[in-house]
């Protein structure tokens, strides 16, 4: 198997059944993570921290790949994710990009999609407010917004092309 592939193999294992323990299977001590909602995370530790109050807010997270490409040390990854908000399910798409080391581990990743639909499925979903505040993840996103400058939909779009 390639490197990307293998890597898609560990992605797909790991969004089945995600955990905070699991991120090192598949990202460097380095890693940058780039997200929508919430503030540029660098190392492990701050991805751990992170991603805390979005585990406890959506405990039943998980994801499903759809497919995926890459060419050279840049990978591109479309799945969705699944969570249950105000007792009912809530998918959204997501596409990630990579760029692998040699090893097959993660340095950076930035995470594209529209966080409307997932903060207007919270908001009209009023069983989930306490959760979503308790969890962390409603004082996390004020942060992310303060730390980032402003709301971020997204990041820039890179300038690199699959399949040539």
């Amino acid at each position: 198997m390639s490197r990307a592939a293998d890597f898609v193999e560990i992605f797909r294992r790991y969004w089945a059944a995600p955990s905070l323990g699991g991120f090192d299977t598949a990202l460097a001590e380095d890693v940058v993570l780039v997200q929508p909602l919430s503030r540029t995370m660098r190392g492990l530790a701050e991805v751990r921290a992170g991603f805390t109050p979005i585990f406890a807010w959506l405990p039943d997270l998980h994801g499903e790949v759809d497919r995926w490409g890459a060419k050279e040390d840049i990978l591109y990854i479309e799945f969705r994710l699944r969570a249950t908000i105000g007792g009912k399910l809530f998918e959204w798409p997501v596409i990630d990009r990579f760029v692998l080391r040699d090893d097959g581990k993660a340095i950076e990743r930035v995470t594209y999609f529209d966080p409307l639909p997932l903060m207007l499925a919270t908001l009209s979903r009023p069983s989930s407010w306490w959760g979503f505040v308790r969890s962390g993840a409603a004082k996390a996103l004020l942060a992310s917004r303060d730390k980032n400058g402003g709301s971020r939909a997204h990041a820039p779009l890179p300038s690199v092309r699959i399949g040539d």
